[in-house]
C-alpha cells in the first residue's frame, strides 16, 4: 500500500521551531514529527511513502538519507521551487503514487490513534471516492456532511461563510477533519488544471457528485502538533 505524507507546509504556527528547521523535523520525545508518523504508517502495512517538501526541504532529505528506513520505499515530492498546497501536492505527487490501491494521507502535524485499520476496511467497502477521518472537537472550519455521512461543503465559524450545496431542509452534522484521509486512485485523474490549491476545495468540487464520507473518531485520538502549545501534550500523548 501506498502512502503520502504532506510535509511541505511552512510551519508558520510553530516559529519560533520553525525559523530554520522544517516543521516535520521538529522532535517529540527525541524524534522528528515525520519519524513518528512514518513508524505509525509502517505499522499498519505501508511499505511505499511519498513525502512532500518545501520549506527548508533539504533538511528533510538529509534527515532520511542518514536515518534509513530499510523496509520502506520512500520518494520525495520536491515542492522546494513553489508551495503547492495540499492538491498541489498531491498532483504533483501523482506519479510517484501510480496504484490500483487506495492512497492513504497523513498531515505531518498530526499524531492520532485513530484506528486505522477499520478506516481502510470502511473506505474499501463503501465505495467512497475519499473517506476523511473527522470528529466533533473545536475549530474555526469545519466540513459538513449529511445524516449518511456524505460530505455536502464547508464552513468558516468565524466568518459564517459557507461553502458547497447545503440545504436547509436536510440535517448537516458539522466536524473539524483531521488531516488523515483515503482516497481512490481515480482521483489522481481528476485535478484541475490549477497547480496550487487544497484537497479540501477539490472535494468541494466533487462532492455533490461523488461519494466523499466522514469516518468519525474519538476526539482523544487525534492531537494536532502544529502549535507550540502543544509539543508539551505530545509527549504525552506518545506516553499515555
Amino acid at each position: 500500500m501506498k502512502a503520502m505524507i504532506f510535509a511541505a507546509g511552512l510551519g508558520t504556527r510553530l516559529k519560533p521551531f520553525t525559523d530554520n528547521c522544517p516543521k516535520a523535523l521538529v522532535e517529540i520525545g527525541g524524534k522528528p514529527m515525520l519519524d513518528h508518523v512514518i513508524r505509525r504508517l509502517k505499522s499498519f502495512g505501508f511499505r511505499e511513502i511519498v513525502i512532500n517538501v518545501h520549506h527548508l526541504g533539504e533538511q528533510i532529505i538529509e534527515y532520511l538519507d542518514t536515518h534509513p528506513h530499510k523496509d520502506l520505499k520512500i520518494h520525495i515530492s520536491d515542492e522546494r521551487e513553489q508551495l503547492l498546497n495540499t492538491g498541489g501536492g498531491l498532483k504533483k505527487a501523482a506519479p510517484l503514487l501510480a496504484t490500483k490501491d487506495p492512497i492513504l494521507m497523513h498531515n505531518v502535524d498530526v499524531l492520532s490513534t485513530i484506528p486505522i485499520l477499520s478506516m481502510l476496511v470502511e473506505h474499501a467497502t463503501s465505495g467512497a471516492l475519499a473517506t476523511l477521518a473527522v470528529s466533533k472537537r473545536e475549530t474555526s472550519r469545519k466540513l459538513l456532511f449529511g445524516d449518511n455521512g456524505q460530505m455536502v461543503g464547508w464552513k468558516n465559524e468565524e466568518t459564517g461563510e459557507i461553502r458547497g450545496k447545503v440545504s436547509k431542509s436536510k440535517t448537516v452534522q458539522d466536524f473539524a477533519f483531521s488531516g488523515i484521509h483515503i482516497i481512490d486512485p481515480i482521483l489522481l485523474k481528476m485535478f484541475p488544471s490549477a497547480d496550487v490549491f487544497s484537497i479540501v476545495d477539490l472535494y468541494l468540487t466533487y462532492c455533490a457528485k461523488y461519494p466523499i464520507h466522514a469516518f468519525e473518531h474519538d476526539p482523544s485520538d487525534f492531537l494536532d502538533i502544529g502549535k507550540p502549545e502543544q509539543l508539551a501534550k505530545a509527549e504525552k500523548f506518545l506516553n499515555r
